[in-house]
């Protein structure tokens, strides 16, 4: 017996803030689309695709109030085919959509990390961040052993 792959992975933005719900049952359910941009090269111009994304339970509900829209996210996940028939005419509908299973908040929505520590003041000695203050830069003393053992 085979067995199928069904796995995705996307880095894109999200179009959307995510909209947080609850199932009649109780369980957490986070939607939100996000964006991916590719290079077209025959047309010199990015085209976008867009997915919609679901996250089942808590990690949905964690991650909730981050998904705002503009922040770039990376999604691993799995495609899922949704289908029902149309109310109206009764025709038969489909959506594929993203069930994620991790998810990685990368930026801030401006491009601005906010999440990092601040940057460091500029040193009045005008050295650079994790520079050693104790030694000048430079070549090694003439006392040097270069003898490293790997």
């Amino acid at each position: 017996m085979s067995t199928d792959i069904n796995k995705v992975v996307l880095v894109g933005r999200l179009t959307r803030d995510g909209e947080l719900s609850y199932t009649q049952s109780g369980s957490a359910l986070l939607k939100f689309g996000v964006a991916v941009n590719r290079w077209r090269s025959d047309q010199n111009a990015e085209e976008a695709s867009f997915f919609d994304v679901t996250v089942w339970g808590k990690r949905g509900e964690s991650l909730a109030p981050h998904m705002t829209k503009g922040k770039q996210v990376a999604v691993e996940g799995e495609l899922r085919q949704e289908r029902w028939n149309d109310k109206t005419d009764g025709s038969k509908r489909s959506k594929v959509t993203i069930v994620a299973n991790t998810i990685q908040l990368l930026g801030a929505s401006d491009g601005v990390n906010r999440g990092s520590a601040p940057a460091p003041a500029p040193d009045p000695a005008g050295r650079q961040p994790g520079e050693n203050p104790a030694r000048p830069p430079g070549p090694p003393p003439a006392n040097f052993e270069d003898d490293i053992p790997f």
